[in-house]
């Protein structure tokens, strides 16, 4: 690539004149003034907004509905069927049982293993013992639903989606 034409002659470079550059400097010195004013001001605080107590009421009660909605699609996501053999209280008892005497003959790596799948059980034999009331939580989404889907704008088939039935969303009256 040949090397860029050079021009022949230098271009005259002008200054500004005197008054204008005065003008810009006066500027310049007034919007920083205006600037540090604003920081001042933004500094002073005029103590914490203080919330009516309808906002007040009407924040715990958006918390409530949320609250008892979150429960139960959590309820029925741990309630889900799963595939496969289901496993009761007594199995998930009996293999403990059989991870216990095993472990007291093993040594090393398998005594590992045995100890992660005795932890693994007893938090399964937990959660099938201390089932969470279904029909109570199921109660109190009928009651808090309608309010809280109307108040986010959530359609009745974002909570068919959700794994909700539509025998709950009827009953909660889900627009």
């Amino acid at each position: 690539m040949p090397p860029a034409k050079r021009p022949t002659r230098k271009a005259a470079t002008k200054r500004p004149a005197r008054k204008v550059v005065k003008k810009a400097v006066k500027k310049a010195v007034k919007s920083t003034k205006k600037a540090v004013k604003a920081t001042a001001s933004a500094g002073k605080r005029s103590g914490p907004k203080q919330l009516s107590a309808r906002h007040k009421a009407a924040l715990a009660t958006g918390r409530t509905e949320s609250r008892h909605v979150r429960a139960y699609l959590d309820a029925l996501e741990a309630h889900r069927p799963r595939r496969g053999r289901q496993r009761t209280a007594d199995t998930v008892k009996r293999q403990l049982a059989q991870v216990e005497r095993e472990l007291q003959s093993a040594t090393g790596f398998r005594k590992l293993e045995l100890a992660a799948r005795r932890l693994e059980l007893a938090t399964e034999l937990e959660t099938k013992q201390v089932r969470s009331n279904v029909s109570e939580l199921r109660k109190n989404f009928v009651k808090h639903a309608a309010s809280y889907a109307r108040r986010k704008g959530i359609p009745k088939q974002a909570f068919r989606d959700a794994g909700v039935p539509a025998s709950d969303i009827r009953d909660a009256r889900i627009p």
